[in-house]
């Protein structure tokens, strides 16, 4: 089946218009904190207290983005989106309005946390939503995982854009101002969809009894993002000190966007991969991509070029590793909290990638522009061994496998590699998983394995 084929079905499957309303409601999470600190610096004229502000809003995403995914695992994704869909929107017209009144920081920074806490998580409940409605279907999700990879690495770049645009062309309140009425908007509307209802609400014995969250391979995979998150930190410093050495300050938003381009591109080429390639596999040949572009990146400070080049390939390695590590997640945590646990790999990003500036931007002041570039080997190398070590097809099988992994069970490797899906629909009962199982492992036997993008 080509990547076309696999793309439109993954469409027909949510219909056209949620993916818009997916794209358009996630880009207020990459407007907001640029857009934070351009208007707060430019209202106070103290980069410090943008930056601060800017901060409060970081840790309220990683605080509160877990919280809300629990809450529509929980309440459902329709009356949770909604909610925060409103609150996020109020929470940004009442930062802009205090920064516009010169209030003190204090009356800044609360309606800054606010915003973080309240996103709507368009993002991570689309990846949920996706694989809810793929129904175990191995195919479907890894084609409807990489396209919501490539919506997401659109919006992570394109946002930032918007936000510079609007500011240079208009004042740095525009961009908050089109944040709130994107948030408003779009994020209701994908709150709104048909898709909502069908992926489920999180009711019934599911919600009842959940299932543990963290366990060891999803810790794993909470580790893995950190590093990722800590090579995006990193690595943004890096652009950014090395093109204001060389003279050329401006090229630092166009070449951290085509580490997007070519990313997404990436994502798209994911989805051609042979079935072969197991999860566990893609994680650590992508790793090894992602240590050997950061490489290149140290070599990188001679001119612009040589740095667009060098970013560009470590974007190939950046959505396959973020699909690959969803679609792990997708096997290790229950069901009725893929939520929460989207939201929570949300969360272990947007922290170490604020390490990972702090850090780079100690070592640019201290060491040299192209000092951060250390710190993205260190934590790609750290990526490296921690798939090396860890990514067995043992460790990250489905959940419900180890029954059938008995040695008294006699069943061959083969069909031991193609355990159930629990199913989470609030419909007929099916979501048992002893009465999905027969029919699943007849339709999951022969098909490729199931691959699953940024906050």
């Amino acid at each position: 089946m080509s990547v076309v084929t696999r793309f439109r079905s993954a469409a027909q499957l949510t219909g056209g218009g949620v993916l818009v309303w997916s794209l358009l409601g996630r880009l207020p999470n990459a407007m907001c904190p640029i857009g934070t600190l351009l208007l707060v610096t430019r209202n106070t004229g103290s980069v410090w207290r943008g930056s601060v502000v800017a901060g409060a809003l970081a840790v309220g995403q990683a605080v509160g983005g877990p919280l809300v995914g629990r809450l529509a695992d929980r309440r459902g994704q329709r009356t949770v989106g909604l909610a925060a869909a409103a609150v996020n929107a109020v929470a940004i017209l009442a930062l802009v309005a205090a920064s516009q009144a010169g209030l003190p920081s204090a009356w800044q920074i609360a309606p800054a946390a606010l915003i973080g806490l309240s996103v709507p998580l368009v993002g991570p409940l689309s990846r949920s939503r996706w694989v809810r409605l793929a129904d175990g279907d191995p195919g479907l999700t890894s084609s409807m995982l990489s396209l919501d990879g490539i919506v997401d690495e659109v919006s992570f770049t394109t946002g930032p854009a918007l936000v510079g645009l609007l500011a240079t062309l208009v004042s740095p309140a525009a961009g908050l101002l089109t944040a709130a009425a994107l948030t408003g908007v779009c994020a209701t509307l994908f709150a709104l969809h048909p898709t909502a209802a069908r992926a489920g609400s999180g009711s019934g014995a599911q919600v009842r009894a959940p299932g543990r969250l963290l366990n060891a391979p999803y810790v794993l995979v909470l580790a893995g993002m950190a590093l990722l998150g800590a090579c995006f930190g990193s690595v943004q410093v890096g652009v950014t000190a090395t093109t204001g050495a060389l003279g050329q300050p401006g090229a630092a938003g166009l070449i951290y966007g085509f580490m997007g381009f070519t990313s997404a591109f990436a994502g798209i080429a994911t989805a051609a991969l042979p079935a072969r390639w197991e999860l566990p596999l893609r994680l650590r040949a992508g790793t090894v991509l992602l240590c050997a572009a950061s490489v290149l990146l140290l070599f990188s400070g001679g001119g612009v070029a040589a740095l667009a080049a060098a970013i560009g390939c470590l974007g190939v390695a950046v959505a396959p590793q973020m699909i690959t590590m969803f679609g792990l997640v997708e096997r290790t945590v229950p069901a009725a909290r893929l939520g929460e646990a989207m939201a929570a790999l949300v969360s272990a990003i947007i922290l170490a990638q604020s390490a990972g500036t702090f850090l780079g931007g100690w070592a640019a002041d201290h060491v040299g522009p192209t000092a951060p570039f250390r710190i993205t080997v260190a934590a790609a190398a750290a990526a490296l061994l921690l798939a090396a070590f860890t990514a067995t097809d043992r460790r990250y099988r489905r959940r419900g496998e180890a029954a059938s992994d008995s040695p008294s069970g006699g069943a061959p490797d083969g069909a031991r590699a193609a355990g159930p899906i629990p199913k989470n629909t609030p419909s007929t009962g099916a979501d048992s998983p002893e009465k999905a199982e027969p029919g699943r492992r007849r339709r999951e036997g022969n098909e490729e394995p199931v691959q699953p993008s940024r906050a």
